[in-house]
């Protein structure tokens, strides 16, 4: 530290480091990218070289970032091979291959459970002969899933689930390691289908098993390609929108496989939807917004379990949270300090608005427009049905994007509201959400494709069912060693009293948590 007299006997001070500090500093910001790096996703990054005014630290070469290049060029409209020669994949830029490794080594690290099961069935190949068809989010973690199938035995063919939620150079490092993916970040709604297509029909190849996340590769099959059920074993889906399909063409007689619905194992239910949601809605609001939630009002639409998360951590960070329900069940957020609410009663005073019903036209056009000035608007439900965002299409309002996934919504008397992800899933489009979770999620789904393709027949009929309980405590035991933790056993007597095995399960199979079927609210 530097001392000397200034002018009119004021002391000048300048710390050693100070000069140097400054002189880090670029004189203008460079361009957002569409982006991830390497150790942390983030949606909204900033390219090569400059000064990251959230984070105020400097990003690493632009090499190490998706879509960091200009080339708007549609990945349909190119011609891409991996090392070996294969081309049978449409991604943004398999240049990305090395980063998406390492994003992919990451995730590994955080899946006890999902590399465990590797390592004991791999010997095995419960899924020897399996050709699985998957339309979910593309993302680190579920490469581990991928090629844990591919190490159980099975062949993969995968599209992306969300238009947004594709992590570019996973994709990439999945097609350099020979699977076939179809899918980019920021796909329009032709190219969504396109892929999927791509993903179903290919000469000589016929699906033997579906993984869904929200019913959209399900529903295309049965639009398109019907004869191909004849072949399927069955279908493993993992959202409240995709098993809510499930059962209407259950209902309707239509269901011609068995489905596994794995949305409702106890286990998934209370990590995926609840503690989940519960870290990464804070994650993605203050990624896009830089909001802070000491004060604002915020309404919950809906509280199942990812309702529940959201409003937790929304209460510990000091928002006063309004609740609304249509179930007279669902009384919880009363017992949990929320007030429950009809929206039209609080529209006009909250300050954001989070949506996770799983139903549709939860916020329509009216509320939008008696919104106040400034309030975001944003969905954690899988599907952007929640949202009317159609209905903001019009002449009058006008679109701003004011960086990625982040949008006003601007209308004539200048009033406008922030728009998150254009109204699909939040978490997923905007951050990230926790690797360990999504081991839990990954390591039922896996547990489920082994247990309906190898099932003797007559064991499912043409319905949904849950998986059974044995192995939903499996993926949880599975996870304890991560923690240290021990379970207390039963003695012999207690396990007669109790009527129990010692060794479980430990809950009945008609034990869940509140189901999708119960988690279609509206407002």
């Amino acid at each position: 530290m530097a001392v000397w007299p200034g002018p009119n006997g004021r002391l000048w001070i300048q710390f050693a480091d100070q000069k140097q500090e400054f002189n880090k500093r670029p004189t203008k910001i460079g361009r957002r990218s569409l982006s991830r790096s390497i150790s942390q996703s983030s949606t909204d990054s900033y390219s090569s070289g400059t000064y990251n005014t959230h984070t105020h630290t400097h990003n690493l070469p632009a090499a190490s970032y998706t879509d960091s290049s200009d080339d708007e060029t549609s990945p349909r409209d190119k011609q891409q091979k991996n090392s070996k020669g294969n081309g049978d994949f449409c991604i943004k830029n398999i240049k990305q291959a090395d980063f998406g490794r390492r994003e992919i080594e990451i995730a590994e690290q955080e899946m006890p459970a999902l590399m465990a099961l590797r390592k004991r069935a791999q010997g095995e190949k419960p899924l020897a002969g399996a050709k699985v068809v998957g339309c979910t989010h593309i993302t680190a973690q579920t490469a581990v899933l991928m090629e844990t199938l591919s190490a159980l035995g099975a062949q993969c063919r995968w599209a992306a689930c969300n238009i947004y939620s594709t992590q570019n150079e996973v994709a990439a490092a999945l097609a350099e390691g020979g699977f076939s993916v179809f899918a980019w970040k920021g796909e329009s709604e032709d190219d969504f289908w396109w892929c999927i297509d791509r993903c179903v029909n290919l000469e000589g190849w016929q699906p033997n098993m579906i993984l869904d996340d929200g019913g959209d590769l399900t529903h295309w099959i049965y639009k398109k390609y019907p004869n191909m059920f004849k072949k399927i074993k069955g279908i493993v889906e993992e959202s409240v929108t995709g098993v809510h399909r499930l059962y209407q063409l259950s209902k309707a007689g239509k269901l011609c496989v068995p489905a596994m619905n794995v949305n409702d194992s106890v286990t998934k239910q209370k990590f995926d939807n609840l503690y989940c949601c519960r870290e990464s809605i804070l994650d993605g609001l203050k990624r896009t917004t830089d909001v802070m939630f000491g004060g604002k009002q915020v309404v919950v639409c809906g509280y199942g379990e990812v309702g529940k998360g959201c409003c937790a951590a929304l209460k510990a960070m000091g928002s006063i949270v309004y609740v609304t329900e249509i179930d007279p069940i669902s009384h919880c957020p009363i017992m949990d300090g929320f007030r429950l609410v009809k929206l039209n009663e609080v529209i006009r005073q909250v300050d954001i608005v989070i949506t996770c019903t799983g139903n549709k036209n939860v916020v329509v056009r009216e509320y939008l427009d008696r919104m106040k000035n400034g309030c975001i608007v944003c969905n954690m439900g899988h599907s952007n049905t929640e949202i009317d965002v159609a209905s903001l299409r019009t002449p009058e309002l006008t679109w701003e994007r004011v960086r990625s996934q982040v949008d006003h919504v601007i209308w004539p008397d200048g009033k406008r509201i922030v728009l998150l992800a254009e109204g699909r899933l939040l978490n997923l489009s905007c951050s990230t959400v926790p690797t360990f979770v999504l081991s839990i999620t990954a390591t039922t789904q896996a547990l489920a494709l082994i247990e309906l393709y190898n099932a003797p027949e007559g064991r499912y009929k043409q319905d949904v069912y849950l998986l059974p309980k044995k192995m939903d405590e499996y993926v949880a035991s599975l996870h304890l060693p991560t923690f240290d933790a021990h379970l207390t056993e039963l003695s012999d007597e207690q396990a007669k009293y109790l009527g129990l095995n010692k060794n479980g399960p430990f809950k009945p199979n008609y034990y869940r948590l509140r189901t999708s079927s119960d988690q279609f609210n509206t407002t």
